[in-house]
């Protein structure tokens, strides 16, 4: 069967793709491996418990009315309403390093003024780096990469505070070590400190329900449990699908959401000479817990907290299976919800070695979970009112997992650090959306689904 348009993933930049493309009647089919949509940002029950994958809160929220923001471009793009995510703001969340503690909200002046209050020396310093963000073109698909310590370093002279406002970026979008691209960490900062941090009362289920929804009603075809086995390529070109089953496909353009390295190693004249990007290092584990109490009851009010311990935040693949010195607790209840979630809930993500993970066998990777668990909340606690007591149910995920059920080399949340803005590979009808085209997050995937599938299909005829 042939097609305009095949995608491979059906995430949240496929999804947003294949509703662009279908809006416009292009004939589209999204091809997804497994039995669920949504990719990095999906969900799951276990014992009748329900968990979301990845989404710890939607960044680049704004209230309705705004405009010119990425919320609202990306509603107007996909023909929806603000309403249709029903998201609900943040409390308050905050990075909390040794030393000091900053917070913030969904109101910019209030952020400015905690850094002025912390860092009174680094004040005016900031605001110039405000003004350095504001100006800075980070969409820009030709610019040149920037290394972000040497632009805010030559701004702000404090390394403290350089490395407070960087840890919440680099948690939430970054695939580099110890450091980001400048027009990504303007993207971050943006995001989640000019606009904010929000949620659906009911997760991440909100947002799938409604694009896949949005994608059907136009015409799109999704077919579940379909594997992408190799793409064929012949005279420079993209031409045709093998699905795992056996079947083939052909479509006149492709755009893949699986990464660049692993969508290069799926081509049927795969040259690993030919692939110059760095398989991406950064993986994560998190350990959901489930409470008998909601956390604002034990005096925790804060929605999502960055902490870290040591005299430096350091963003790297751990030499250990875990590294507790950094992380992030998440605690879903502490949005701003007409009524209170089904259970209580914290979130905790540390980094990991995704390597380390892999080569245990059974017995002892399960043990190591449970050993983690306990020795990642010794330090958690130190940063919230101890929640231990009230721990009624644990889930984990590794790595491992994340290598599993998205197919991610190295369990690698963020892909390589090397990102293609254009989306284009050398195949001259193969392209790249999602995570390694550049645009992190919730919205930041479904506005790279959307600008590919503009870029390359729509305006291209």
């Amino acid at each position: 069967m042939n097609y305009d348009v095949l995608i491979i993933g059906a995430g949240m930049s496929g999804l947003a793709a294949g509703i662009r493309l279908a809006y416009y009647d292009k004939k589209v089919c999204i091809l997804e491996k497994h039995h669920r949509v949504g990719g990095l940002n999906s969900f799951y029950s276990r014992d009748g418990h329900k968990f979301d994958v990845g989404l710890h809160a939607m960044t680049n929220y704004v209230p309705q009315g705004t405009k010119s923001t990425p919320l609202p471009k990306l509603l107007r793009q996909l023909k929806l309403k603000a309403e249709d995510f029903a998201l609900c703001q943040q409390r308050i969340s905050a990075i909390k390093f040794a030393e000091k503690t900053i917070r913030f909200n969904n109101d910019l002046d209030f952020f400015i003024q905690e850094v002025a209050d912390n860092f009174p020396a680094q004040a005016d310093n900031f605001r110039k780096l405000l003004i350095t963000i504001s100006e800075y073109d980070a969409l820009a698909l030709d610019a040149e990469p920037i290394p972000a310590r040497e632009v805010i370093g030559s701004i702000i002279s404090d390394p403290l505070l350089i490395d407070m406002l960087l840890c919440p970026l680099m948690y939430y979008g970054n695939a580099k070590e110890n450091d980001m691209e400048f027009g990504q960490f303007v993207i971050m900062f943006s995001s989640i400190f000019c606009e904010g941090f929000a949620r659906p009362q009911s997760g991440v289920r909100q947002i799938l329900d409604v694009l896949v929804k949005k994608y059907r009603d136009n015409g799109g075809e999704l077919r579940l449990k379909c594997g992408v086995k190799s793409i064929q390529v012949d005279n420079g070109r993209a031409m045709s699908i093998l699905l795992d089953n056996g079947e083939m496909l052909t479509a006149d353009k492709i755009i893949s959401s699986a990464g660049y390295v692993e969508t290069m190693r799926l081509l049927s004249d795969h040259d690993p000479a030919r692939v110059n990007h760095d398989v991406g290092q950064l993986s994560f584990v998190e350990f959901i817990m489930i409470l008998d109490k909601e956390p604002s009851k034990m005096g925790y009010d804060t929605t999502i907290t960055f902490f870290n311990n040591s005299d430096r935040f350091h963003y790297r693949k751990p030499d250990d299976l875990v590294d507790i010195s950094s992380g992030v607790i998440c605690c879903p209840n502490n949005f701003h919800f007409e009524s209170p979630l089904p259970e209580a809930m914290l979130r905790v993500t540390n980094m990991a070695n995704f390597d380390h993970w892999n080569k245990l066998g059974q017995e002892e990777y399960k043990a190591q979970k449970a050993a983690w668990l306990e020795t990642s909340l010794k330090e958690v606690v130190k940063f919230v009112p101890d929640f231990r007591e009230s721990i009624v149910y644990t889930d984990i995920f590794t790595p491992k997992t994340i290598h599993r059920f998205t197919g991610h080399l190295n369990g690698a949340v963020y892909g390589t650090p090397n990102k293609i803005k254009t989306g284009s590979t050398h195949l001259d009808n193969l392209f790249i959306c999602g995570t390694d085209q550049g645009f992190l997050g919730i919205i930041g995937a479904m506005l790279s689904g959307i600008s590919m599938a503009n870029l390359h299909v729509l305006q291209k005829g």
